[in-house]
């Protein structure tokens, strides 16, 4: 797939996950562009979009199951810088108790790793 067309396909969750966690465009409309707004539910939002792609696993980013998503879904070009950033980042959600909160500064992690290939709905 193209950035584009992925982007296109992942909008798809966006907009299954902002009514269920009850989240406006304004609070999670820049996510892409590293605006990550501390709030609940932005956090559960961002946790119900990884949910909704079937890489979550027990309430956690799951390492084979994201690296597969990417494999199949993202643009060759940046499979490689992608899955590094997940390396570095995945064990972040482990300092959380709350599954949202991990899984929200796991993901703003990979924003600040590589933000030339973040790609978020």
């Amino acid at each position: 797939m193209t950035r584009a067309q992925l982007k296109k396909t992942m909008s798809i969750m966006k907009n299954q996950c902002m009514p269920k966690t009850g989240v406006t465009n304004d609070k999670v409309g820049q996510i892409e562009q590293g605006v990550f707004i501390e709030d609940h539910n932005v956090m559960c939002y961002v946790s119900c979009v990884y949910k909704a792609i079937q890489v979550v696993k027990n309430d956690k980013l799951d390492k084979d199951l994201v690296f597969k998503q990417v494999d199949a879904l993202y643009p060759a070009d940046i499979k490689a810088p992608v899955k590094a950033a997940i390396s570095k980042c995945i064990s972040i959600q482990e300092k959380y108790s709350d599954p949202c909160e991990g899984i929200f500064y796991a993901t703003k992690c990979l924003f600040e790793t590589d933000p030339a290939n973040f790609i978020f709905p």
